[in-house]
């Protein structure tokens, strides 16, 4: 399965009052973890992390290995965080942070016994991206070799929920996509979070992961 990738886009209001960028210049991270069940907790630092440098032209990378722990598996992760003079004249920059990933595999819940097992939910790869310039900033993303999502459609509006089920009807967790904030008042930046998953009460776990998170302001 392959999800049609879009854009959120976020354009600068002038307004009269100083403006202070509620995110980072760009930032990405290819996912991370944080979850537990009964006295084991199984956690995954921030995947992949990279930072723009808004003060000089160039790239700054960020790279993890592949992680194994109880019920969930990632393969290696990688994020590039750029900066581009446009117009050296008028001191004119653009930034891109993306992330990418592949080999997610959440066996957690195919291991619950009885009419409560659930899904094995894979990703074969992913990818996110934030976009600014002057004028405003734009995050897209991409999912592709998808299994175990049953009724998801085809086309994900953004903040789209959906219950993860167990072959009983069971709610065992909730998958919310392309979560994306827009600051109050609006400076332009924007922030996305690709994937969330947040376990139920009646799944035995509690935490959540997250694939793909991404946020950057509009340039000087």
């Amino acid at each position: 399965m392959r999800l049609i990738a879009a854009t959120a886009v976020a354009l600068t209001v002038v307004t009269a009052a100083p403006a202070f960028a509620a995110n980072p210049p760009g930032t990405a991270s290819a996912g991370s973890a944080d979850f537990a069940k009964a006295d084991q907790t199984f956690k995954v630092a921030p995947l992949a992390v990279c930072d723009v440098n808004p003060d000089a032209a160039g790239t700054v990378t960020g790279a993890s290995p592949a992680v194994s722990r109880t019920g969930l598996k990632i393969g290696e992760t990688g994020s590039t965080c750029t900066t581009e003079v446009v117009n050296p004249d008028e001191f004119l920059t653009k930034t891109k942070s993306a992330a990418k990933g592949a080999g997610f595999d959440l066996s957690a819940l195919a291991g619950l016994s009885g009419g409560n097992k659930g899904p094995r939910l894979k990703i074969a790869e992913w990818s996110i991206t934030c976009e600014a310039n002057e004028k405003g900033t734009s995050a897209g993303w991409e999912l592709k070799g998808m299994s175990g999502w049953t009724g998801l459609p085809q086309q994900l509006p953004s903040g789209y929920v959906h219950d993860i089920k167990a072959s009983n009807g069971t709610v065992l967790a909730k998958a919310k996509f392309t979560d994306t904030v827009f600051p109050v008042p609006n400076d332009g930046s924007i922030a996305m979070t690709l994937l969330k998953i947040t376990f139920e009460p009646s799944s035995g776990y509690t935490g959540s992961i997250t694939v793909g998170t991404v946020a950057c302001s509009p340039t000087p």
